[in-house]
């Protein structure tokens, strides 16, 4: 029975701690005068320098519906348009990408005749720059005027090697899974702002758009699901500092097909195990990078097997708790205890019904609240997915764009 409590208070901590104590953490840090790392007040000084010559890197695969839209987006951005170089890197794509990019004179296309995946395509692009300042960022994401400003305007610091933007969503039906989608994103940009803020290690951008430094970026394995993530790590290894600016706006449709998501996210599952094979070593150095990583990241992405554990060892304490008419009943474990288990039992339970009412409710097409846990039970079970999927090797980065 020992290894059982073992088991509860690991996965239970574990999971308190990653998605409700390390966020309370950094938002109470972050509110008061304790700062190990802050950014606002150096850009406040410094942002109001001379604009820095930019590269815009843009991997692209059959976007012949938004490529126009995003080129146009950057040309009416508010910065100095002879600042800022654009490559489009093409994907082997079949339909008109190619001819609406090459129809801007100020964008330099570069075309592959064959699927390479978008890893080979950013590690190409990013030695064709000419400029130290990178912007990374997906063909479908939209540019606000003022978004190229405020990524580059924190470059005037010296630490900071790495500037995430805000993805505000653009879905106006707000059907099907969007909403909770958002939240969940809301939810991350907070924290992650939180840790730019305390600490200046910011644990992932979302990948559609962010900035970074030439002489700091690190060619990807070309397997790499997710390659904006492991660029992040090594900024943050080489020593770097990484932070988010919410008010570098940009705009992408979150699809509301949670078939279409729910694909999305086994595939990022995937490339975060990736990347934590990567980024093991890091885990035991003990500093604040190491507590960041598993706090946000580590935790997270094993939150199935803690949801596992704490559910299976939960119930033997209840029917435990059930079982004991007196204090010889007890199986060796003080009332408390058999109490607490019992009702961290429960409100799983509770939980698990309330995710099949909204199942019921999704089917019969109405929205409602309880699609959160929907989406949270989704999260983890790609997650789960992820990890097998990882563990059976992943040999190839391409990918298909979202349909829109």
């Amino acid at each position: 029975m020992l290894l059982l409590q073992i088991i509860f208070w690991i996965s239970f901590v574990a999971l308190a701690h990653t998605y409700i104590l390390y966020p309370l953490f950094l938002k109470v840090l972050s509110l008061s005068h304790y700062h190990t790392f802050s950014s606002s007040t150096e850009s406040e000084k410094v942002g109001q320098g001379e604009a820095p010559a930019i590269t815009i890197l843009i991997p692209a695969h059959n976007e012949e519906k938004i490529i126009r839209k995003k080129l146009e987006s950057i040309f009416a951005s508010d910065y100095p348009k002879d600042k800022i170089e654009i490559i489009v890197g093409s994907d082997a794509s079949t339909d008109r990408t190619n001819e609406i990019a090459k129809s801007f004179p100020q964008v330099q296309l570069v075309a592959f005749s064959g699927r390479s995946g978008k890893p080979k395509i950013m590690n190409l692009l990013s030695t064709l720059a000419k400029n130290e300042i990178l912007i990374l960022t997906d063909a479908n994401v939209i540019f606000d005027k003022n978004t190229i400003n405020e990524l580059t305007k924190h470059f005037a610091n010296s630490e900071i090697a790495l500037v995430d933007s805000n993805m505000t969503n653009i879905n106006q039906q707000g059907k099907g899974i969007s909403k909770a989608e958002i939240t969940y994103i809301r939810g991350e940009v907070g924290i992650k702002n939180n840790e730019g803020k305390v600490f200046g290690m910011m644990m992932g951008p979302f990948g559609g758009c962010y900035a970074v430094r030439k002489s700091f970026y690190e060619s990807v394995p070309e397997n790499f699901l997710v390659d904006d993530f492991y660029i992040n790590m090594k900024v943050l290894e080489k020593g770097g500092k990484a932070i988010s600016e919410t008010e570098a706006k940009v705009y992408e449709e979150v699809p509301a097909d949670w078939k279409v998501e729910f694909k999305r996210k086994i595939r990022i599952a995937t490339g975060s195990f990736q990347n934590l094979k990567a980024f093991f070593p890091l885990l035991f150095k003990f500093n604040t990078l190491s507590f960041c990583f598993l706090s946000h990241k580590v935790l997270r992405w094993f939150g199935p097997f803690f949801m596992i554990g704490l559910y299976l060892s939960s119930s033997v304490f209840w029917l435990g708790y059930l079982m004991a008419i007196d204090d010889e009943a007890l199986l060796g474990h003080p009332e408390w205890l058999l109490k607490f288990c019992s009702f961290i039992f429960n409100f799983q339970n509770i939980l698990i019904l309330l995710f099949i009412f909204d199942l019921i409710l999704a089917t019969l097409k109405i929205s409602s609240p309880t699609r959160l846990i929907t989406h949270f039970f989704s999260t983890n079970l790609a997650l789960l997915i992820g990890f097998f999927k990882f563990i059976g090797g992943v040999k190839s980065s391409v990918w298909q764009p979202t349909k829109r």
